[in-house]
């Protein structure tokens, strides 16, 4: 079970751009909007940990948990999650991800590859304003129409080879969805897309407040927030299981 449901949170990225040696004028000035769209480069830089509750529906188990999440940056990540009455935890803390078993209270370190997973998840702000310090790349893919709206793609390359294919939207360059390959519940590599909707304002920032997960074109989980927090002065120790 708790294979199946890292499985299905492996879709979901943190976002970053820009200023990248290569990139062309085209790519330099669609990932500067999207910065200045979601709140800009001062305000995001501002921003030194987020604090995200809300509530979880997973839709192919028939479960709907609240959860928290926790960011700090440059790259530490917590989501805490309470399902039919067991407590599950996971946690990157800059190097190593850890989960509770929630049956046994037992502590577990997590496999490379989901470990890679929660390394995407847990980057910040930090790789939205200097993507060059992680590796990220982007390449303009041209537009493509959804839903008769038009959409600006980029392919984005990390590090260790995991590539993305994010939409904004042209005329907000607000993120719409984030399409990439992923480990489905059988461990097998599947599709999977990310859609941002409900976007609302935070602060001086734009933030989505709903996000849907497609599994090979299934709908696999729908996540609402309730409340985002910035510089709750969250403590390293909260990244670590013990």
């Amino acid at each position: 079970m708790k294979k199946k449901i890292m499985a299905l949170f492996s879709g979901l990225l943190l976002l970053s751009s820009l200023t990248l040696p290569g990139l062309t004028q085209t790519e330099k000035d669609i990932l500067e909007n999207m910065i200045k769209a979601l709140g800009g480069r001062q305000s995001l830089s501002e921003i030194k940990d987020t604090k995200i509750s809300g509530t979880i529906e997973m839709i192919q188990y028939g479960l709907n948990a609240p959860m928290t999440i926790y960011q700090k940056e440059p790259n530490k990540y917590r989501m805490e999650m309470e399902i039919m009455g067991l407590s599950m935890i996971q946690v990157f803390d800059g190097k190593k991800a850890m989960m509770t078993n929630p049956q046994t209270g037992e502590i577990i370190e997590l496999p490379p590859d989901q470990t890679d997973d929660m390394m995407r998840q847990a980057l910040g702000n930090d790789a939205t304003l200097h993507p060059e310090k992680y590796g990220i790349t982007y390449i303009f893919k041209g537009k493509e129409e959804v839903n008769s709206r038009p959409y600006l793609v980029l392919e984005q390359k990390f590090q260790d080879g995991f590539t993305s294919v994010l939409y904004l939207d042209a005329n907000t360059y607000l993120p719409y969805k984030s399409k990439s390959k992923t480990l489905g519940p059988t461990g097998s590599e599947v599709e999977s897309e990310v859609i941002f909707s409900d976007y609302k304002k935070v602060g001086q920032t734009m933030a989505a407040f709903s996000m849907t997960i497609f599994m090979e074109g299934v709908e696999s989980i729908r996540m609402n927030l309730n409340d985002i927090a910035y510089n709750t002065g969250l403590d390293d120790a909260l990244f670590n299981l013990k």
